[in-house]
């Protein structure tokens, strides 16, 4: 699954002259060596009817969830759009392909799948994992060691987000800020780009959604600075801003109770004090109750300040230029549990070049997304017709029920006079 895509640039010229046979030779040779795209295809698989043939299902377990080759609802082409959609509910996926191993050292690394969930999932992963080439994917399963985790995760209100997971020595490290999901029932293209100078960006149907450095958004390292182990502060530092005016004295008239008795209550006539013994009034918030004093507020004149602890240089931390490389890679794989059925997956490409990650975007995803739309908008809009004509029946038989009803009645009515008439 890997390429090179070239072009050759034929150009026709006498080559009786010796002159003109040497510059054909040098335009032909800068012409294969301009027009070599500098990018290189590491996987791509979008899916076809022979598409199983290429991917291994794990056998960690005996009952993992089955894939199923499917278009789904709404698509513009039934070939090109086929994907792998998950078919059993409540289930763990575990699916996975291998590719020859390579390296992103001193390239850029792009990962990039479509995904949609046109279940309107609950609950479930649409990420992928991708390996060192040596992982056991007839083992695959949810602790098998990956090098990148990345793709949506959704399950309820409070889980919609985009999985940027990378592992750096053996320890897998979550990006630390919030990307969210995309949660609707259409077909959404996640790409991943790792860069050589330890930046990335994360799109989300070709528009960028977060950005950065590796060494900022991660804790692949150990931070720059630490508190000072040896600093502490000072016992007569004082960091109270505001302390209580020594001068100012509680009034006499403060101090009332929370609560009287009523004095608009009146003792019941009934009331009798032997069976129901002395009566008192009900109490009642006092108007006059103040709370708890406290004395005003005054600048303290000791005030330092709030103490900051002071920080040295990290001894643990060292600097890493590679915090982007990975120096084997070699499978890519689907490990995944669901609550309900139903997402597809297509166009997984790992590449080198941006440009080839749009190109691939542009001939598969947005002929995907357009028609998709289009036919989505056409199927709400009947649904939308047939549930007026529906609440329009319903409403006509109430109506004629209604009608019905007191028609009969009136007849009932009719009888009964006429009845009694007699």
């Amino acid at each position: 699954m890997c390429f090179l895509r070239c072009s050759i640039f034929i150009i026709v010229i006498n080559p009786r002259h010796t002159i003109v046979k040497e510059m054909l030779r040098h335009v032909i040779t800068l012409a294969i060596v301009a027009t070599v795209v500098l990018g290189e295809v590491y996987f791509k698989e979008e899916f076809d009817s022979d598409w199983e043939s290429r991917w291994v299902q794990s056998k960690h377990k005996d009952d993992y969830g089955k894939f199923k080759l499917s278009a789904g609802k709404f698509y513009g082409d039934a070939k090109r759009d086929a994907g792998i959609q998950t078919s059993q509910d409540a289930k763990f996926y575990s699916l996975a392909a291998k590719f020859p191993k390579f390296t992103n050292k001193g390239k850029s690394l792009v990962i990039q799948f479509t995904v949609k969930h046109e279940q309107l999932i609950d609950c479930g992963g649409g990420y992928v994992k991708v390996m060192a080439s040596d992982a056991d994917i007839e083992d695959f399963h949810g602790e098998t060691p990956y090098s990148i985790m990345f793709g949506p995760d959704l399950c309820g209100p409070g889980t919609k987000k985009v999985h940027v997971i990378l592992s750096y020595k053996g320890k897998n490290h979550l990006i630390k800020k919030d990307i969210r999901a995309k949660d609707d029932e259409l077909t959404h293209l996640y790409t991943l780009i790792l860069n050589p100078d330890n930046t990335y960006e994360v799109q989300i149907d070709g528009e960028k959604v977060e950005s950065g450095d590796l060494e900022s958004d991660w804790d692949l390292l150990p931070a720059k600075k630490i508190k000072d182990p040896d600093a502490s502060k000072p016992e007569d530092w004082d960091d109270k801003e505001y302390i209580d005016d020594a001068d100012d004295k509680k009034p006499s008239d403060w101090e009332q109770p929370e609560h009287i008795p009523d004095p608009e209550a009146k003792k019941p006539e009934d009331w009798d004090d032997e069976m129901d013994g002395e009566w008192e009034p009900p109490m009642i918030d006092n108007p006059a109750y103040k709370g708890e004093w406290k004395p005003k507020q005054i600048k303290n004149p000791n005030y330092k300040g709030k103490w900051v602890h002071p920080e040295i240089d990290n001894p643990e931390y060292a600097p890493d230029d590679d915090l982007y490389l990975i120096k084997d890679l070699g499978a890519i794989g689907f490990d995944l549990w669901q609550v309900k059925s139903g997402t597809i997956f297509d166009n997984v490409l790992i590449t080198d070049s941006i440009d080839e990650a749009k190109s691939h975007a542009s001939e598969t995803f947005e002929p995907l997304r357009d028609a998709e739309k289009k036919k989505k908008e056409e199927h709400d809009e009947k649904e939308r017709k047939k549930l007026e004509e529906e609440e329009k029946k319903r409403k006509e038989e109430e109506e004629t029920k209604k009608d019905d009803d007191e028609a009969e009645e009136e007849e009932k009515e009719e009888d009964k006079e006429d009845h009694d008439e007699l």
